[in-house]
């Protein structure tokens, strides 16, 4: 073999090896590359996971502060404030009645226990602290409410502070008690109705929260 082809059959084989160790590079680049898209893969997804357990976390407060949590927050925003209730009273003392009409003719006070409180009696003198709702005993038509106003109603009782009706139907109930007050006309404010206030026979539930 001349010198000529054996130099020519070293080029040969320089370029063959070149090309095999390009390809090898390109090889290299192509699983790097490959790897590398598959850790950023998995470096989001671990980002995501850990964002959604510190999301998971939150929720129990955000469930805490809602408002359905204390007993003492209103249940919607702008609504009254519950009532403080006595010592083991009635929890359904924390919950306004529903009032309905009256039956017949009303001749005559008529004081009905829905709710037996455990509390001292109230006596003629004591200011009390009640809650009420107020309705017309013809039709049931609510004229008053202190749960409307959002907060208790305090006044003497059995002095002539308020209408007969209350002063000769409170006397005596227990604190922490429900009762209906179903008051004839003579006894509440009359059968004309002036100055605003309801005419003939009226209903009040009354809640005695308080008495001092």
């Amino acid at each position: 073999m001349s010198e000529q082809e054996t130099k020519a059959r070293r080029r040969l084989a320089e370029q063959l090896a070149a090309q095999k160790a390009a390809e090898a590079k390109r090889r290299r680049q192509a699983w790097a590359g490959g790897f590398a898209g598959i850790a950023v893969v998995a470096v989001l997804i671990t980002v995501f996971v850990i964002v959604g357990q510190r999301g998971g976390d939150d929720a129990p407060e955000q469930a805490a502060g809602s408002p359905s949590a204390p007993a003492d927050a209103p249940a919607e925003p702008g609504a009254p404030p519950a009532p403080q209730l006595p010592e083991g009273a009635d929890p359904a003392l924390g919950t306004k009645p529903t009032v309905a009409a009256g039956e017949g003719e009303l001749t005559e006070l008529t004081v009905t226990p829905l709710i037996e409180g455990t509390g001292p009696a109230v006596t003629a003198g004591q200011s009390i602290t009640t809650n009420y709702v107020g309705v017309l005993f013809a039709n049931g038509e609510q004229f008053d409410s202190s749960w409307e106003r959002g907060e208790p109603a305090t006044f003497p009782i059995g002095v002539g502070q308020v209408i007969e009706g209350w002063d000769k139907g409170l006397v005596g109930v227990k604190v922490g008690s429900r009762v209906q007050l179903d008051i004839p006309a003579e006894q509440a404010y009359g059968n004309d109705a002036a100055g605003g206030r309801p005419a003939g026979p009226l209903r009040f539930v009354v809640d005695v929260l308080a008495a001092q």
